[in-house]
């Protein structure tokens, strides 16, 4: 089998060289920008530099009381009952008393909104029976999420030797949070919560960028000494020609780690998302479940086969230059069937005019193309021994 690259399309003609936009100068010790419409990293420093990620540990802990509610194996009206552990947790409070029953939806808001180290202990010892058996879920689920660099020592995020993370993993995390529980993610945009009964202190949402811009939807602060001022902030704003409703709508997601203050890590978080609307343009080539492609099949029942991305292709090029980039395909070749829907195959590659790489995007098989008869895979074997 060799493998070939088939020009897809030159989006206009060739221009001046052009570069990849240059970030600002963020004021954290770590970040990361990413465009989760196109999965692009936009910009980054030190991304793979191990961190304490404070309660930022928080979304791992809901990406497993999610999964469980996804699961059915605990639902949100159930109610998990107050340990003297989780009340006497330190830090951030949710404010919940000992043997209190509580719902596992308010423990959620109270671990989110409140960042409430007692919610999220009560969270993880109703799931899993202990703290100690949790944290094992925890890093399980970050093995299979490909967080090869996280070691959770807590489900809250207070600092223990070992408990680490990168602003890398973080991404992958958050990006995958929102992808496979999007019924959820409306918790982490609650500006103000508190169970009834309990005091109102600690009542409003740390993450400023929630009441200063309404395209911000989440996700999560944390802080500790070690840690600094973190957030996990995501954006989503409408664009003009990626389409109407959700489609047409394009999400940024920041990590940053180790701001001096609140107000800093806020104030850098919008600087960054700001930066990554306007110094890079979202470009959609193709929509949801369209063929970007359609190469020739031999031994099947169908003479082609529909390559593309079921969500379609989005790509993130710098601003003005999505009429001139260059796209090919480079797959297997030649294709012989059977091939399953869902199996990848082959990658786009978008370059700049300048022959600037931006992304290679893999590409998968769209429907499934069945083997055809004996008639007809001996005929294409004769014609394939020919070329």
């Amino acid at each position: 089998m060799r493998w070939v690259a088939g020009v897809v399309c030159a989006l206009g003609a060739l221009s001046a060289s052009a570069q990849p936009p240059k970030a600002p100068e963020i004021a954290a010790k770590a970040y990361l920008l990413m465009d989760v419409t196109s999965g692009q990293v936009l910009a980054a420093k030190d991304p793979d530099q191990s961190v304490e990620p404070a309660s930022l540990t928080k979304l791992m802990t809901a990406y497993v009381v999610f999964d469980a509610l996804k699961s059915g194996k605990i639902n949100l009206t159930q109610k998990f009952t107050v340990s003297e552990r989780a009340w006497k947790m330190p830090g951030s409070r949710m404010f919940i008393e000992p043997r209190m029953e509580i719902p596992v939806e308010d423990l959620i808001k109270g671990m989110i909104v409140q960042s409430g180290n007692d919610a999220t202990t009560a969270l993880a010892e109703g799931l899993a029976g202990s703290v100690e058996r949790f944290v094992d879920l925890m890093n399980q689920q970050a093995k299979a999420l490909g967080m090869n660099a996280s070691s959770f020592k807590n489900p809250e995020g207070l600092t223990v030797a070992g408990h680490t993370t990168t602003a890398t993993d973080l991404a992958k995390l958050a990006t995958r949070l929102m992808h496979d529980f999007p019924e959820y993610v409306p918790y982490y945009a609650i500006q103000h919560y508190r169970y009834p009964g309990t005091p109102a202190a600690n009542d409003t949402n740390r993450n400023l960028l929630l009441f200063r811009d309404p395209s911000v939807d989440g996700l999560k602060t944390g802080h500790t000494d070690a840690a600094g001022y973190c957030l996990v902030a995501t954006s989503r704003r409408p664009v003009a020609g990626l389409g109407e409703g959700p489609a047409g709508q394009r999400r940024l997601l920041s990590v940053l780690l180790g701001a001096s203050s609140e107000n800093v890590r806020a104030a850098e978080s919008q600087k960054l998302l700001n930066w990554g609307y306007t110094a890079y343009d979202a470009v959609r080539l193709t929509a949801a479940g369209k063929a970007l492609a359609t190469p020739r099949v031999w031994k099947g029942k169908a003479a082609e086969v529909q390559l593309g991305k079921v969500e379609g292709v989005v790509v993130s090029v710098p601003a003005g230059e999505g009429p001139r980039i260059k796209t090919e395909i480079v797959r297997p070749d030649p294709l012989v069937a059977p091939l399953l829907k869902g199996q990848p195959l082959g990658v786009l590659r978008v370059t700049l005019a300048s022959g600037e790489p931006v992304t290679e995007v893999p590409l998968t098989v769209l429907e499934t193309v069945e083997e055809s008869g004996v008639v007809g895979r001996a005929w294409d074997a004769l014609r394939l021994w020919i070329q």
